[in-house]
């Protein structure tokens, strides 16, 4: 366990919503807010790729769910940076966790808020190219009309996956219910890094247009999930130069927040970068990198990363 002690900002929200009490909170829905508050403990984790086992490691190591796998975070506000999908067999499994704990979280006075990767979005563009064989056989049991060209296109084995994931989609409505980036008191969580080109659009419009995307209620969310997209983008988390941290200093003078925290690009272990003002935390724990997980902490000033 590593511990520094940062500076800590709290920023004024457009749309605070009280994460440490049940009290008048209403039923769980989604998606959430863009950008919420917390006087509790924060945690942030990264890709998990279909491995179901990491996945629970992680959860387990930061304190979030108990032996059943219930959660046992009380007001703690945990936000997972996307990358649940692809490259191992147990992606239904995790998905279906992610679900039913982030309404467990909602129902204890915490949060728990998984986002969107880009191998979220590949999928909801029927891009399969990191899919295992485990992978398509999870959702072969989807339901789809055999009159739809589209599906029907797709060898047997894979047009349960095509109808889950395609924009409108069962599993496709699941993804629409999250975030592709979240601000939590003066923390930006993405899975790539918010350019400063993305923050002058600001979150809510960046989720709102990805979320419709998924729901099949537009056509495209290309500028928010192509090349150079918060999705995509590896300039805080590539060797950043001072050239990518002074437009990481950008990005957060826009967004009015100090730190960062991203995945995507796997690292020997969870580590800051440009002063500590974004935190890499893709450790590659996911059986296919074979690394071990790693959450970050945040406590009023301290930061720990437990590992």
């Amino acid at each position: 366990m590593r511990t520094l002690l940062l500076p800590l900002v709290l920023v004024a929200c457009s749309n605070p919503e009280p994460v440490d009490s049940v009290e008048g909170r209403g039923a769980w829905t989604t998606p959430p807010p863009s950008v919420i508050q917390t006087s509790g403990r924060l945690v942030g984790f990264a890709d998990v790729h279909g491995d179901y086992d990491a996945a629970v490691e992680v959860l387990q190591l930061a304190g979030l769910v108990d032996a059943s796998l219930n959660w046992s975070g009380g007001t703690t506000v945990a936000v997972q940076t996307g990358d649940q999908l692809d490259r191992g067999d147990g992606e239904r499994a995790i998905l279906d966790l992610f679900e039913s704990l982030s309404e467990q979280a909602w129902d204890a006075g915490g949060g728990f808020y998984p986002l969107l990767g880009n191998h979220e979005t590949m999928n909801v563009e029927l891009d399969f190219r990191y899919v295992t064989d485990g992978g398509w056989a999870d959702f072969a049991d989807v339901p789809f009309d055999d009159t739809d060209a589209q599906i029907m296109a797709y060898p047997e084995a894979e047009r349960g996956r095509a109808a889950a994931f395609r924009p409108g989609g069962p599993y496709a409505q699941m993804l629409s219910g999250h975030n592709l980036a979240m601000q939590v008191n003066d923390t930006v969580f993405v899975h790539g890094g918010i350019l400063p080109e993305h923050a002058r659009t600001g979150l809510e419009t960046i989720n709102a247009e990805v979320q419709q995307w998924m729901r099949g209620e537009r056509a495209s969310a290309e500028t928010w999930v192509g090349s150079g997209s918060p999705v995509w983008t590896r300039l805080y988390s590539e060797d950043p130069t001072a050239d990518a941290c002074a437009s990481l200093g950008e990005s957060l003078e826009l967004l009015g927040a100090t730190r960062m925290v991203v995945g995507h690009t796997v690292q020997d272990m969870a580590n800051p970068a440009c002063g500590g003002r974004v935190w890499l935390m893709d450790v590659g724990m996911a059986d296919h990198y074979g690394g071990s997980p790693a959450a970050l902490v945040m406590e009023g000033q301290t930061v720990t990363v437990l590992e």
